[in-house]
């Protein structure tokens, strides 16, 4: 596996099958997709003088015409999975861990004041459901499913479903089982 480049894996969390560079390229009729690779190429070329700034101008394209507000910047682990296009909000100084799925109507920002003053770090296979809005300097661990509409300004512990505004947390061992596919 350690063979497979970033955006393989991207695209295997899709599909379930490796796939070589033409056939990434099919794939990306699909929105959700589509974005992904052109963030992981602007990623890629971050630093790279010519080819990072065109990378950023195509990714500021498509950031408009999709609704996906994420940033080079932003550190995301391998697998990351888009389960639907538009209206997605991530702050540029989040962490995301490895096989994280987002869905559509996210937030995960800032908070510019208080005792949470930050961005989020956010775990390992975890599955954000629609209209989830996670703020601040908190900590999600692995294996954690936040169900759609939950509002989350507080540390979340592995294993664990939150559910709700504000968010409570139920403690669960499968918490995303079923809902994370293909992990890398």
């Amino acid at each position: 596996m350690s063979n497979y480049s970033t955006i393989q894996k991207d695209f295997y969390r899709e599909s379930g099958k490796w796939l070589p560079a033409f056939k990434i390229w099919t794939k990306c009729i699909n929105p959700n997709l589509h974005f992904v690779y052109i963030l992981r190429k602007s990623q890629q070329f971050r630093k790279v003088p010519v080819v990072g700034f065109f990378w950023r101008l195509v990714l500021r394209h498509f950031q408009i015409k999709y609704g996906f507000q994420i940033y080079p910047e932003t550190q995301i682990g391998e697998g990351f999975y888009l389960g639907h296009w538009g209206s997605l909000v991530i702050n540029p100084k989040t962490i995301i861990g490895k096989n994280c799925n987002i869905a559509q109507g996210v937030t995960i920002g800032q908070q510019n004041r208080g005792k949470n003053e930050g961005s989020p770090e956010i775990g390992n296979e975890v599955w954000i459901g629609p209209n989830a809005v996670i703020v601040g300097n908190i900590k999600i661990g692995d294996n954690v499913l936040i169900a759609p509409n939950s509002y989350v300004n507080f540390d979340i512990p592995s294993n664990s479903v939150v559910t709700g505004n504000p968010g409570q947390v139920y403690p669960n061992e499968n918490a995303t089982e079923g809902y994370i596919n293909y992990k890398i």
